[in-house]
């Protein structure tokens, strides 16, 4: 079992046992605005946030194996109480640097909804820069289609902590 540890947090693989504290989270006000009105996490590949030994949040990965489009994409979530604090700034730098270290992956992407600054910031802050606008990229919690930014980094790009 692969276990990172940052300056401020620790990643371990999502276990199943995470799950009801993870969707609790991603269901609380601050997290549920961004991922939908009945937003659910299951087994998929993630490491489990975790601050000072308590669950703070999940950070899901993907990988593109094609060997002509070769890439990884993560994703990331934290409970309220854990954000605007730089923890998800340190979750996201160990996921990048596992793909790009151990994984061997030299392009990573990453797709916050067009209007979330705060995410978008904090993805710059590592490294990773906008590639465009996917128009009507996906349903909000509203109902409607929201634009989506695609942003990506390549390996060499990544910003030490």
């Amino acid at each position: 079992m692969t276990i990172l540890r940052g300056e401020r947090v620790t990643l371990r693989p999502q276990v199943p046992a995470d799950l009801p504290v993870l969707n609790r989270i991603v269901r609380m006000p601050g997290v549920a605005e961004i991922w939908g009105p009945d937003p659910e996490i299951d087994d998929q590949d993630a490491f489990t946030i975790f601050v000072d030994g308590e669950i703070a949040g999940w950070l899901g990965w993907y990988e593109e194996t094609d060997a002509m489009y070769r890439h990884a994409g993560l994703d990331i979530f934290l409970a309220p109480n854990f954000q605007d604090r730089g923890y998800g700034r340190d979750a996201l730098r160990l996921g990048a640097n596992w793909l790009i270290q151990e994984r061997g992956h030299h392009r990573l992407i990453i797709d916050p909804a067009a209007h979330n600054a705060r995410a978008i910031a904090t993805y710059a802050a590592i490294g990773f820069k906008p590639v465009g606008v996917m128009r009507s990229y996906e349903m909000g919690p509203d109902g409607t289609w929201h634009d989506g930014l695609l942003m990506d980094i390549l390996a060499e790009e990544l910003i030490p902590g």
